[in-house]
């Protein structure tokens, strides 16, 4: 079925994914592998992670009890140097086929993030966002994925209808209650396929 709007994530899709620097936050300080990854996963929808991105503390909140949560597992962790490993790369080829989708469909972005995250964007990142048609970000909104209202209200914001709609993100937890929904999901792992998915989705050229 051909698809007649496109929500993005937008870190780990249209910029690179954080899990690598996460990654090379836990090597340089000789913490377990996934330390950090396994933290946010811990009681999902309460931890410190969520509560953060949900604009319920605010960023010194956060890294107290984020610090709180490692040092609970044994661990100390410096929140800041995590929360500083969000800004990844931009990806050309994904923000090419965000541009031509745009030109074409309605487009949005669905984004969990926190109050002040993003506001130094720079010219780059800034003209990205420009080519979204709707941008929810979870601190803004009070829903932060894999909540299901934040993907209607997302729908609705676009005058769409989730079976009409394709959703890009990284995470399968993310993607689960999309698919619920009835959208076509594609989950970024390898940019090239997922581009690829989303090219026999919309039905056009997107490189």
């Amino acid at each position: 079925m051909t698809v007649h709007a496109v929500l993005w994530d937008f870190g780990g899709v249209i910029l690179e994914s954080p899990f690598d620097a996460f990654a090379a936050y836990e090597r340089a300080n000789g913490l377990p592998v996934g330390l950090v990854r396994r933290l946010n996963s811990t009681n999902p929808d309460g931890n410190a992670w969520a509560r953060l991105e949900r604009a319920e503390v605010d960023v010194e909140g956060f890294r107290t009890l984020f610090e709180a949560e490692a040092a609970a597992v044994g661990h100390r962790i410096d929140a800041g140097a995590v929360l500083a490993g969000l800004s990844g790369r931009v990806r050309p080829a994904m923000v090419e086929a965000l541009r031509r989708c745009s030109e074409r469909l309605p487009t949005g972005c669905i984004t969990n993030n926190f109050v002040g995250f993003g506001e130094d964007r720079g010219e780059e990142v800034g003209a990205i966002f420009e080519l979204f048609h709707v941008v929810i970000e979870s601190s803004k909104v009070g829903l932060r994925k894999p909540d299901p209202r934040i993907y209607k209200l997302a729908c609705d914001a676009l005058g769409v209808a989730p079976e009409e709609t394709a959703f890009l993100d990284d995470l399968g937890i993310n993607l689960k209650p999309a698919r619920a929904l009835g959208m076509t999901t594609i989950k970024v792992g390898d940019p090239t396929v997922a581009l690829a998915e989303l090219q026999a989705a919309v039905g056009f050229d997107l490189s």
